[in-house]
């Protein structure tokens, strides 16, 4: 009976440790750590950027399936930054991204390929100025595992994409300043911190 009850135990266990690895695992956006950088053409003679921060959301990590990932971004256009004061002002405003209307960008992914280990596709819908259209982001990820300072479970990609702007609605100055936009992101995500426990 002992041999059964042992046996029963471990098949449980066992099940169990199958479950959690093969469950899907949240990894929260780290906003301190993560960039969005986006560049254009200005007149053929130079390549200005600009970043958003402050950026939220959640990557969603399958290990045993990685085509059952995804991730799910928004970002405030308040946070954004030229580095030309006035430039934000009038990017904010109604002729560019109407930031009092829109005051987010939003993505979500709608489809995740594994090219290998650490190379992906991701398909998503990017929402922007109201207006919704799918885009490809080429992820790389850095690295997984605890993280040096916090101890939690943390994941780093790197990813790229780029569109024209003015399948959104936002066409000003086209083609002397660029219609193609290049977004280059830096992120780091982790798991939220253990619940205290109840005394």
């Amino acid at each position: 009976m002992k041999t059964l009850h042992a046996l029963a135990f471990s098949t449980a266990l066992a099940f169990t440790s199958v479950a959690s690895y093969a469950a899907t695992v949240d990894y929260k956006i780290d906003p301190t750590h993560t960039a969005t950088v986006f560049t254009w053409n200005h007149f053929g003679f130079s390549t200005p950027s600009g970043n958003f921060s402050d950026v939220e959301g959640v990557i969603k990590v399958d290990e045993k399936n990685p085509e059952k990932s995804s991730v799910n971004v928004t970002i405030p256009l308040e946070s954004i930054n030229t580095n030309v004061g006035k430039l934000d002002e009038h990017l904010l405003g109604a002729d560019w991204f109407d930031a009092k209307k829109y005051p987010t960008i939003t993505f979500k992914s709608t489809k995740v390929e594994t090219r290998d280990s650490k190379n992906f596709k991701i398909t998503g819908d990017l929402t922007v100025k109201g207006v919704t259209k799918p885009v490809v982001l080429d992820a790389v990820l850095n690295k997984k595992g605890a993280h040096p300072m916090t101890k939690l479970d943390t994941v780093g990609f790197n990813a790229t994409t780029s569109f024209d702007r003015s399948a959104f609605g936002i066409a000003d100055y086209v083609p002397n300043v660029g219609d193609q936009i290049t977004v280059n992101i830096t992120t780091e995500a982790s798991v939220a911190k253990p619940a205290a426990a109840k005394k």
